[in-house]
């Protein structure tokens, strides 16, 4: 990598005088309104108006594995913190998803097609309205109409309601098999409403996913005597429901470095986990979290580790792998867990990983959600590791940073997809982990190749992947690359600060990279994420005079990518040069990169496992 000490004075140089570096991004009416209203600023900090709601949930429900069937109640204490008067709240009903007649984008059986979620009762601040009169629901969304909610001011709402699980069409949730469940989006939510759009209305079709805002949870879950749950948050009461051993080995692991079989073969043989009771409420809570799962299992295997992930304060989280016994691979899954969560709070995004647990749950998906992943098992070692620490790294974004998935994929699955990439090698540094490099190869330049800041919802096809997954992850690899790991950091560090527990847009991010950079890197920002193009690097002429060698290249794409040249030379050694996106700031379209070479050379390859190039008949140069 290029020294930022000769680097830096160039990109503050771009930043302070280029014409091109200067030039301001494309911006949505609605977005801009945002700095007209003060709610968030230009430099990317939220403005001296910024808001967003709030909620305190309640819930107590039922779950019973012979029928599927999830039954409860949920309190709600909804605080409206814009300046608004709210005359109807939006809820999400996500089981909807399998409500017979809903347009989705994933298909579902017709076995596991249901009558969606039942609304037994609903009442407001104990007053029960004419639900025919007063509510709508459509899909996955309900609209109840209130009295007026001024700003500053709590309506409370009780649900009583009720859904049948899917039993097979696993999307995201649903039976793993008939002893095990991962149960999400169990319980009638408000929908975020925020300074951009008012109420997030985007229906839930399967195929983007969720907003949620920052709420507290306080949950009671009722299952057979012999289930265990695992869930978002602490579990309060866990003398109540564990034998007292298990209970120790809770406590053992979350102080210990080393990894504790909480729940073992001869443990699920001998059936002496739980305490003896026909049913068991197993009580949690969570605060400041954007979504509440559990998931529960009467034959699961369960190590867990833990870690100091603050060293300032000595915290530690627990790193837990929830598992069948059958399923071999997941043994070693509890290491490449911890050493996401290790890796993620010393290198990158060296930050202290935000949350007290991290639980990987053996399920049927590639899920994510607060201190939950719910992940399928695999037989290769390098995908097991690449998928565990993809669904982990997504702790920070969406989780941590409240982004609005529903439009902005790009905004969480990018930096999962980074984090794959950096990660993988820190646990197995055999894997090189191209996730999506060769798809945005292959797409580039044709119809459905569109913008990454496409909403996702218009979003098809190819792009469906492309734009949300590897194009914005080499956006941010390449910006990484060009600042330096210290200034990168530096910057990513102002984001997060600015934004975590809030809702950032787009702009908060880029406006933040540039103010925590102190570099104004709208040139790449829109050439990356804004426009169309493609990545198409050429070797134009190589010239040399001894060991001197000096290379033209052109920038036949309009999309900038580093420039990689491989010098492969006579003895079968090689050697990489490296340049940069800062060669390409000020718009230019050739660039010479100069080198010593140490011995004959052979040839010269142009780009590298990241570089997509559409184009690669004009990347290799050979010795004649």
């Amino acid at each position: 990598m290029i020294s930022i000490k000769k680097l830096l004075p160039f990109i503050l140089l771009l930043g302070s005088t280029t014409a091109f570096a200067q030039q301001t991004l494309p911006i949505a009416v609605n977005l801009q309104n945002t700095y007209t209203k003060g709610t968030r600023t230009t430099a990317g900090a939220p403005g001296k108006n910024y808001w967003q709601n709030t909620a305190d949930y309640t819930i107590k429900v039922n779950f019973d594995p012979k029928t599927r069937l999830v039954s409860g109640t949920v309190g709600i204490d909804y605080i409206n913190n814009s300046p608004d008067t709210l005359k109807r709240i939006l809820f999400k009903l996500y089981p909807n998803l399998y409500k017979k007649g809903v347009v989705r984008q994933m298909p579902v059986s017709a076995d596991d097609l249901t009558d969606g979620v039942q609304i037994k009762s609903l009442s407001i601040d104990n007053k029960t309205p004419d639900s025919a009169k007063t509510r709508r629901i459509n899909g996955t969304n309900m609209t109840q109409k209130v009295p007026p909610v001024a700003p500053k001011q709590k309506v409370h709402f009780d649900i009583s309601y009720a859904y049948t699980l899917n039993k097979g069409s696993h999307i995201r949730t649903g039976q793993i098999d008939t002893g095990a469940f991962f149960i999400a989006y169990f319980f009638p939510r408000v929908a975020v409403y925020d300074d951009i759009d008012g109420w997030n209305d985007y229906p839930y079709v399967g195929a983007q996913e969720f907003y949620n805002d920052f709420c507290h949870f306080s949950a009671e879950i009722t299952v057979p005597g012999d289930y265990k749950v695992w869930a978002t948050g602490d579990l309060k009461n866990a003398n109540d429901v564990y034998d007292s051993r298990i209970v120790k080995r809770i406590t053992d692991a979350g102080a210990s470095d080393k990894v504790t079989d909480i729940i073992a073969e001869d443990d699920i043989k001998a059936g002496n986990i739980t305490k003896n009771n026909p049913t068991n409420t197993w009580k949690f809570e969570a605060d400041s979290v954007t979504d509440f799962v559990f998931a529960t299992s009467n034959h699961y295997l369960w190590k867990a580790s833990s870690l100091v992930v603050d060293p300032k304060t000595g915290r530690r989280t627990r790193v837990d792998a929830v598992f069948n016994e059958k399923h071999k691979d997941y043994y070693a899954v509890v290491d490449y867990a911890r050493k996401t969560v290790e890796v993620m709070s010393y290198k990158f995004p060296k930050w202290p990983y935000p949350y007290q647990h991290e639980t990987v749950f053996d399920g049927l998906d590639q899920m994510e959600y607060p201190m939950m992943v719910n992940d399928n098992p695999l037989e290769d070692k390098a995908d097991a590791i690449e998928l565990t620490d993809h669904e982990i790294f997504h702790t920070m974004f969406p989780f941590y940073m409240g982004i609005n998935e529903t439009k902005y994929g790009w905004m969480d699955e990018g930096w999962a997809t980074i984090g794959e990439w950096l990660v993988s090698p820190e646990i197995d540094p055999s894997i090189v982990d191209p996730y999506g490099v060769a798809a945005v190869e292959q797409s580039a330049g044709h119809e459905v190749d569109v913008p990454v800041m496409t909403l996702t919802p218009m979003l098809t096809g190819t792009a469906g992947f492309t734009d949300s997954y590897p194009k914005p992850g080499l956006g941010y690899l390449y910006v990484k690359d060009m600042l330096g790991d210290e200034l990168f950091t530096k910057a990513l560090h102002y984001y997060i600060a600015q934004w975590h527990g809030k809702h950032p847009m787009p702009y908060d991010f880029f406006n933040c990279m540039n103010t925590g950079s102190g570099t104004n890197l709208n040139w790449f920002w829109k050439a990356w994420f804004f426009d169309n193009g493609v990545t198409d690097l050429a070797i134009d002429k190589v010239t040399n005079t001894g060991l001197k060698y000096s290379i033209n290249i052109t920038k036949i794409g309009s999309k900038p990518i580093p420039v990689n040249i491989t010098v492969n030379y006579a003895d079968g050694t090689t050697e990489l040069v490296h340049k940069s996106i800062a060669v390409w700031a000020t718009g230019n379209k050739t660039t010479t990169v100069n080198f010593t070479a140490k011995k004959a050379v052979k040839k010269l390859v142009l780009g590298t496992t990241y570089d997509p190039d559409s184009n690669k008949k004009d990347n290799v140069w050979a010795s004649k």
